[in-house]
């Protein structure tokens, strides 16, 4: 059987050239390296290109873990129904935060082999093996990097999409939950546009609606009691620059009109004036909104829709790129004066596995706060806020009277039972309607990890909004 070697490159002995893989090859599923103490000893990913993968510290595995928390043979992976069997390790595996013998594997399921961490993909696993996880590379990346878009695969994808984007008069629209960073990208758009304006940015959720118009249009003195004098709106102060238009699906309708008045007529009428400013302003927005749907329910203009969707920018949510939470981890470090502090295991497997509810601004968060707290000691699990540390505490399986001791000292539980199956659509659905949209009510339901209902949300393709109480 043909095998990985160890290092940075994760190309089979005797394969072709990355550049050489088919579209095919290219899609393969495989493991994703989220953390492990010896990271900089493995592969960024590890693409299937066999029926049958074993994986083991002994050196004849088709993936070698050089741990010893590792056994010489530890699972077996059946790649079609993609299946995990463990070897009657001694360590036992995880996956999902739970001990398991057998585990029909699905997409971004995480898997604890020893000390290892990996994430389960369903294909593009070939795309991250150039990316290790302290951002050092084994080969070419899509795009410069951008400053603040911190990330490998993913983030390189997006960079290179960013790029191709960016000098062009497009409106774009920049899509993602609250927290992935979807100003980062505005910012980005704006600054290789080469724009000679400047960005201003509104967030349009936040500005009382009676206030709203008068912030993005100006107004004249006099137009309305307090007007004592003239005052620009955002849109004039952005001419030859960009306009970002955060949280765009809530914008009222009266403003939308006018808004789709000035990206058609390139003016805009302050309130009060007596005639049009001429502007050249170009136009990005975001929104964690399904706006297809505010159209459909006729709450956003779909004349307005199209005109500002003239290119999307999608942002993951981070529980779908937990390969990025060490480089982020260590980023934010560095932007608070710790450069180089220590993160223990324990941390970094707590940060590895929370699912991330407000994404990339809750990590960063978490880690000024622990920053604050350990002075000059290593980042360690008493540094984490309480959601990550009660998270954590389901973290395997409790009873360990019977089970054989880990190479750590502590007792690794018996095995569970084979986990239940994945519900219908149309049982999820009604499980959202009956919790109002909360994930963690459902997964507790299901016996579940948050991020194991996350998966089902992406695979039958449904909008959480659609369930949670309107604001």
């Amino acid at each position: 059987m043909s095998r990985f070697r160890t290092g940075v490159s994760s190309t089979y002995e005797g394969e072709a050239p990355k550049s050489a893989l088919t579209a095919e090859e290219e899609s393969r599923p495989g493991l994703v390296l989220l953390y492990a103490p010896c990271f900089e000893e493995l592969a960024a990913a590890y693409p299937f290109f066999t029926s049958e993968v074993i994986v083991g510290r002994d050196a004849g595995c088709s993936i070698c873990i050089p741990d010893q928390a590792v056994s010489r043979n530890h699972v077996r992976i059946q790649v079609t129904p993609p299946t995990l069997f463990d070897l009657s390790s001694r360590n036992g595996t995880i996956v999902n935060g739970h001990y398991v013998r057998e585990h029909q594997l699905e997409d971004l399921d995480e898997v604890r082999i020893g000390d290892a961490i990996f994430k389960f993909i369903e294909e593009g696993a070939s795309t991250y093996v150039p990316f290790r996880l302290d951002g050092l590379r084994s080969g070419a990346r899509k795009a410069t990097p951008i400053p603040d878009l911190v990330g490998g695969a993913q983030m390189d994808a997006i960079a290179h999409d960013i790029e191709r984007i960016a000098p062009t008069e497009l409106s774009c629209m920049v899509l993602g939950e609250t927290g992935t960073g979807k100003e980062v990208v505005a910012r980005a758009i704006h600054h290789l546009s080469h724009r000679k304006g400047s960005l201003q940015a509104i967030n349009c959720a936040a500005i009382p609606q009676n206030l709203l118009e008068s912030e993005l249009f100006g107004y004249r003195r006099g137009a309305f009691s307090g007007a004592d004098r003239d005052k620009p709106g955002l849109i004039k102060l952005a001419d030859a620059g960009t306009l970002f238009l955060d949280e765009i699906g809530d914008m009222p309708l009266d403003a939308q009109a006018k808004l789709l008045r000035v990206l058609q007529s390139k003016e805009v009428f302050p309130l009060g004036a007596t005639t049009a400013e001429h502007v050249d302003v170009r136009v990005t927005c975001a929104t964690h909104h399904n706006l297809r749907e505010l159209v459909r329910d006729g709450k956003f203009r779909g004349d307005l829709f199209a005109r500002l969707n003239e290119h999307a920018v999608s942002l993951p949510p981070l529980r779908q790129r937990k390969e990025d939470v060490y480089l982020l981890a260590k980023a934010f470090a560095a932007r608070y004066g710790r450069p180089d502090v220590g993160l223990t295991f324990s941390f970094l497997l707590a940060l590895v596995h929370y699912d991330w509810p407000y994404n990339v601004r809750e990590l960063e968060s978490c880690i000024k706060r622990g920053l604050a707290l350990t002075g000059g000691a290593p980042l360690d699990t008493k540094h984490l806020p309480e959601d990550i540390a009660e998270h954590m505490a389901s973290y395997g399986d409790k009873h360990h009277a019977e089970a054989p001791s880990r190479v750590d000292g502590s007792a690794p539980p018996p095995p569970m039972q084979r986990p239940r199956a994945s519900p219908t659509e149309a049982e999820l659905r009604a499980l959202l309607q009956r919790h109002g949209g909360n994930v963690a009510a459902v997964g507790r339901e299901l016996g579940k990890e948050r991020m194991q209902v996350h998966r089902w949300l992406k695979k039958y393709g449904i909008d959480l909004d659609a369930y949670r109480p309107a604001d």
